[in-house]
């Protein structure tokens, strides 16, 4: 059975972020930086979001020979409409929350 997808706060940074390119694959070090999340907080909840159909990943091959092959990901379409319908409950979250949304 499919988990129901997580709505605590990190999952909705992550999928915001995501949606700030939502075709492009995405490597964990970059969410790292964007979201500003733990990596023991950000890979439970790619692998978590994966497993549910919200994201695709795959094996790159490295830009760079010696270097070993790295996760991408990136969210299917179910991904991205689920990612748009939270948009307005994220944020009214900061809003009550006192945090401003940040300008795209």
């Amino acid at each position: 059975m499919t988990r129901r997808p997580n709505m605590s706060r990190q999952t909705h940074r992550l999928l915001q972020a995501m949606l700030t390119a939502p075709l492009n694959w995405r490597y964990g070090y970059e969410l790292l930086q964007q979201t500003g999340l733990k990596s023991g907080t950000l890979y439970p909840i790619l692998m978590r979001l994966s497993d549910q159909g919200l994201l695709e990943a795959k094996w790159r091959e490295p830009e760079f020979n010696g270097r070993p092959p790295r996760h991408a990901y990136r969210l299917t379409p179910e991904g991205r409409a689920f990612a748009r319908a939270l948009e307005p409950a994220a944020v009214q979250f900061a809003e009550q929350a006192g945090f401003r949304p940040s300008s795209r």
